[in-house]
Order: structure tokens, then C-alpha cells, then sequence
């Protein structure tokens, strides 16, 4: 049996069970429908809505640790009124500053750009843009999430122990998450985070795999891997990367569980402590740690932006009402940079130690990636150029996101050469770097989906206006926050240093960090735009009246507006033609399920299509 009639038979069979036993037929209680659900639909919106309160959380670390780096020398008696202890006299702790630092990097990292972008769109997007009623497996997809949803719970408890979180950073190196000993947060805060994580890894692993076996087995008559849009396409990507490279993580945390709990040695040696004298334990390396943790921490990077490049292109070529320039250079930069992913680890330890030889491949390598990179931007500005733009805020994320992705993407030809890495390593240019490329790109690309997908979701319009003041104040206010960290990281202002003031090479940075400072607290307060737009939207927003708002050429807008478990209520459409068919043949768009050379045919024509039509005075 061919590829093509395997596909027909995994519809037909869906169908059948369509008919006899999907979800959409039963009776649904509250619980099943939208708690324990198995619709990958609600499965989404529950990534996206614990996404977001992490979101909430997170950055409010950041605001935080933020007014310690920018008022070093002053007190501010309500923030012991609201966090207590962690902010004596009115000062946050060291040891709270570290807390906050490390659990910040690993919410926003993990539980926000990790499950909420990828775990939101894939989910959403996968059956609704190929074609098939939902996961392969929907059990699987259920359990990814509460997976998740636990592992996010458990992160939220070590705030809540006797000795505070873990505060070693969010990379958690050995010996400081090693030994219980190394600091208050590296005893019960330590084990939690594991556990969290290690919940966490099995959530993306049960995700991924059912991300990969749908796109690979559940595709639409005719939809065929180069017909998908390139929004599938990033999500299937990122779900390779992660299945690839997460169970490497995830056996770099049991062994060192084993190192805390149970005497091994894998990453502890014959250290000595002031007061207790030599550990027994022999033989370890800590720089082992360094390389199972960074094997799953620089793809780590593409499985964050993966999914927003695709988001981008998708929303890019819909707003702009032009195809997509270059869809298989598209999907080839792609995979190029998956493969390329994987060899790159090292130029995060470049000044461990590494052979110099060694480290001038790896920095060969790191230099390539930024081929696949230059050409995925040169393919987002032509697409762009001439095209009749339509600046929705969904659009103007998506071009904010090609600006601060090539900022962000510049200075990684700094950091990822040796020579000039070993002067700015653990330096602000490094946080502004990734936090650049990664962090505010990566967020652009989920506000991007959020607003473009919105209508599908929640079968109603955000408003428009707070959407365009949220992505002004958000633009502007990252660039003034992560630009001037570049000139305190070449001035060699390094990262997580608690109180700065005692350098007198670091005092001239007083009035800049108190400025950036303020943009992050203003900043932080214009994503209440975003919440308040977002939550009120869903009740009170302006109804759908099309179920094709954007005029799109996607198969997820051949849904109903208010689309139920099984998503299309008949048969499955049957896909003709690539899905970047706009501006062509005297047409605005054409959908996916048009046949080619039938677009006037009214038998395929919908009714945005229809519409045009009459306005031409063609008869339909």
C-alpha cells in the first residue's frame, strides 16, 4: 500500500469513527469538555493560558530583580510588606535576588516560550491545518498537558519551602545544585526543580511524538509535506529537535539526583569546603554536566523560535496578500538549522577549557547557522516588498519580530567567535544577546499567533487599537532595555552580580541601569494591555461573522466559526494546491481546496470569494 493510499485509509477510517464514536457526538460534561479534555483544540488553549500566567509570574521576577539592579543603594519599605522576608528593610535579599534571577530564566525559558508557544500553536494548528479530526493520539496529547500543568505546580511550591527556591542559576551547573550544602536554595528548592523538569521533559517528549506521528500519518487527501504552511512546519520541526535532544537533559538530571542523593560521582571530584575539608567523592567532572546540559540547551534555542518563524511567515504572507518568496528555500533553511543545531553546543564553553582547535570548529559551526538564518530574513523582506500590506497588529508583530530577531542575530556573530566570546562571556552583552534573538522574538512570534489566530480560537475579533499600542510600547520599551546592555557587556559589567555599586569601573552604569530599569517596569505594564485585550475579548469581543476574517488560504479557515471536536462536521476537504496562492490569476486569494484551474467555479468558491465576484460583476 502506497504513502498516498495509507493516508486515504486513515481518513476513511476517522471518518467511520467520526460517525460512530468521536467526542463531538457525546454528551460532554464540564470536566471532559474542558478540563480532562482530548479536543487538541482546548488542549492548546490550556497551554496558552498557563503559558500566560507564567508569563505574568516571570516577568514579574524580572521587575523585581530589576529594582535591585537599578536602585542598589535604596529601600523600598512596601516590597517587605508584599514578599516579607525575601525583602528585609525593604531590600531584596542576595538570596532572593538569585531565586528570583534563576526562576525566572527557567519559567520563561521552559513553561512560557517552551510549552506555551510551542504547546498553543502545535496543538491548535497541526490537525486544523493538515487535515485530520484531531493527534494521533488525543490520550497522549491530554497527558503532555497535565504533565506540564504538574510540573508547573511543583516549580510554584519550592517558593513555598522553609529554604527558598533554587538559586544557582537557571543552567543549575554542578557543584551548586550538587551539593545540598552549597546554598539555602540547593536543598528542597533543588529537588523540586528536578522534579519539575524532569516532568516537564516527559510532557515535550509525549507531545512531540504525537506532533510528529500526526503531521507524518494524518494528512488530508493531497496535502502533501510541501503543501503544508510553514506554521506546521515549525512546530513538526521543533518537535524533532525536542525529541532528539530533551532525553539527553533529561539523563543529565538523573545523574545528578543520583550525585545528591545517592554518593555517585559523576560531576563531583575531591572538592574542598572551607570548614568541612575534602569531599570523598573522586573522579567526577563537572564540565560533563556542561556538555549534556548545553547538547539540549542550544537546540533549546530553535525549539523556542521554530515555531514563531513559522508563525511569522504564515501571518506575513496572509497580511501582506502576496506568496510566501521561496517556501522550499523556507523549508530547507529549516532544516538546515536542526541539523546545525546540534553541533553548536560547545561555543557555550568556550572558556571551560576547551582545545582551541576544538573550539575554532565549533566556531565554524556556530558561524554557518547564520546562513539558513540570512536566508529565512531575506525571504521574510522580499515577501514583504511591494506586497499590499495589511498592518494588522498580528502583522506588525510579525515585522517586529524580523527586527529584533537580526539585532539579536547580529550579535550572535560576536558571541559565537571564540576569541571575541572569552571577553564578553557571562557579561550583559550575553543577556542582551539572547534575550534579543530568543526572549523578545520569540514572544513576538506568540503575540503574532495569538492575535492572527484569535477568531479560530474564540470565534471572536481582539481589539484592535489596544493591539497596536501594546506592540509599540513592547517594541520600543525592549529595545531601550536590551540595546544599552550591549555597551555595559563590552565594558565588562558582568551578569548576576547581586550589588555592582562596590566597582568603581561598574558606578558610571548607575544612571543607565536605573533607565533601563523603569522601561522594564513600563514595559511589564503594557502587557496588562495585551491581558486585559485578551481576557475581555473572549466574552465581550466583537462576534465572527465570516469564518474566514483574514481571507486566508489555510485549510484551518475552512472550519466553522465555532468549530467542534472532530473539526470539520462532514468529510474532510481534499487539498489541490500549495497554501501561498494569493494576489494570482486575478484573484485575491485562493483556498487550498480549490482545484487548480477552478477558481471560477462556484461549486469551490466561499464566500469571501463569492463576494469578490459580485463586486467584479462576474455572475456566480
Amino acid at each position: 500500500m502506497n504513502n498516498e493510499a495509507v493516508i486515504q485509509a486513515g481518513a476513511a477510517a476517522l471518518h467511520v469513527a467520526g460517525d460512530h464514536g468521536e467526542a463531538h457526538h457525546h454528551k460532554q460534561s464540564f470536566i471532559t469538555k474542558y478540563i480532562f479534555s482530548q479536543d487538541h483544540k482546548t488542549i492548546g488553549k490550556q497551554f496558552l493560558i498557563t503559558g500566560i500566567i507564567w508569563a505574568i509570574i516571570g516577568g514579574l521576577m524580572s521587575v523585581l530583580f530589576r529594582l535591585q539592579l537599578g536602585y542598589p543603594d535604596s529601600s523600598f519599605p512596601w516590597l517587605e510588606t508584599v514578599i516579607g522576608h525575601w525583602a528585609k528593610d525593604g531590600r531584596i535579599t542576595p538570596e532572593a535576588y538569585y531565586s528570583l534571577t534563576t526562576i525566572h530564566g527557567t519559567v520563561m525559558i521552559f513553561f512560557v516560550l517552551t510549552g506555551g508557544l510551542s504547546g498553543t500553536f502545535a496543538n491548535f494548528l497541526i490537525p486544523l491545518q493538515i487535515g485530520a479530526r484531531d493527534m494521533a493520539s488525543p490520550l497522549m496529547n491530554m497527558l503532555s498537558y497535565w504533565f506540564f500543568f504538574t510540573a508547573s505546580v511543583i516549580m510554584l511550591c519550592s517558593f513555598f519551602v522553609e529554604t527558598g527556591p533554587f538559586a544557582g542559576g537557571w543552567t543549575a551547573y554542578p557543584p551548586l545544585s550538587a551539593l545540598g550544602d552549597a546554598s539555602p536554595g540547593s536543598k528542597t528548592g533543588m529537588d523540586l526543580w528536578l522534579a519539575s523538569l524532569i516532568l516537564f521533559v516527559v510532557s515535550q517528549l509525549l507531545a512531540g511524538l504525537n506532533y510528529i506521528s500526526t503531521v507524518l500519518n494524518m494528512r488530508t487527501k493531497g496535502m502533501s509535506m510541501m503543501r503544508m504552511p510553514l506554521s506546521t512546519w515549525g512546530v513538526f520541526l521543533q518537535a524533532v529537535l525536542g525529541v532528539l535532544s530533551f532525553p539527553v537533559l533529561f539523563s543529565g538530571f538523573i545523574l545528578l539526583i543520583f550525585d545528591r542523593h545517592f554518593g555517585t560521582s559523576f560531576y563531583l571530584s575531591d572538592i574542598y569546603i572551607q570548614g568541612v575539608g575534602a569531599l570523598s567523592h573522586e573522579g567526577g567532572n563537572a564540565i560533563l554536566y556542561q556538555h549534556l546540559f548545553w547538547f539540549l540547551g542550544h537546540p533549546e534555542v530553535y525549539i523556542v523560535i521554530l515555531p514563531a518563524m513559522g508563525i511569522v511567515s504564515e501571518v506575513m504572507s496572509t497580511s501582506g496578500r502576496k506568496p510566501i518568496f521561496g517556501y522550499s528555500a523556507m523549508v530547507m533553511s529549516m532544516f538546515a538549522i536542526v541539523i546545525l543545531a546540534f553541533l553548536v553546543w560547545a561555543h557555550h564553553m568556550f572558556v571551560t577549557g576547551l582545545n582551541p582547535f576544538l573550539g575554532s570548529i565549533f566556531v565554524l559551526l556556530t558561524l554557518l547557522i547564520a546562513v539558513p538564518s540570512a536566508i529565512k530574513v531575506f525571504n521574510w523582506l522580499t515577501t514583504l516588498w511591494r506586497g499590499n500590506l495589511r498592518f494588522t497588529p498580528g502583522m506588525l508583530f510579525a515585522i517586529g519580530f524580523v527586527s529584533v530577531f537580526i539585532s539579536g542575530g547580529l550579535t550572535g556573530i560576536y558571541t559565537g567567535n571564540s576569541a571575541i566570546d572569552i571577553h564578553i562571556h557571562d557579561t550583559y552583552f550575553i543577556i542582551a544577546h539572547f534575550h534579543l534573538v530568543m526572549g523578545v522574538a520569540a514572544f513576538f512570534g506568540m503575540f503574532c499567533g495569538v492575535y492572527h489566530w484569535f477568531p479560530k480560537m474564540f470565534g471572536r475579533h481582539m481589539n484592535n487599537t489596544l493591539g497596536y499600542v501594546h506592540f509599540w510600547i513592547t517594541l520600543v520599551g525592549a529595545y531601550l532595555i536590551f540595546w544599552p546592555m550591549h555597551y555595559e557587556g563590552l565594558a565588562g559589567m558582568p551578569r548576576r552580580y547581586y550589588d555592582y555599586s562596590g566597582w568603581e569601573s561598574f558606578k558610571q552604569f548607575v544612571e543607565l541601569n536605573r533607565f533601563i530599569s523603569v522601561c522594564v517596569i513600563i514595559t511589564f505594564a503594557a502587557q496588562f494591555l495585551f491581558l486585559f485585550n485578551f481576557f475581555h475579548s473572549i466574552f465581550k469581543g466583537r462576534k465572527l461573522t465570516v469564518k474566514n476574517p483574514w481571507k486566508s488560504t489555510a485549510l484551518e479557515w475552512t472550519t466553522p466559526i465555532n468549530v467542534g471536536h472532530g473539526n470539520w462536521p462532514g468529510e474532510i476537504p481534499e487539498v489541490h494546491r500549495w497554501p501561498y496562492d494569493y494576489s494570482k490569476d486575478g484573484h485575491d486569494f485562493i483556498p487550498q481546496t480549490v482545484p487548480v484551474g477552478e477558481e471560477d467555479n462556484p461549486a469551490y468558491m466561499d464566500e469571501e470569494m463569492i463576494e469578490e465576484a459580485k463586486l467584479k460583476g462576474e455572475q456566480v
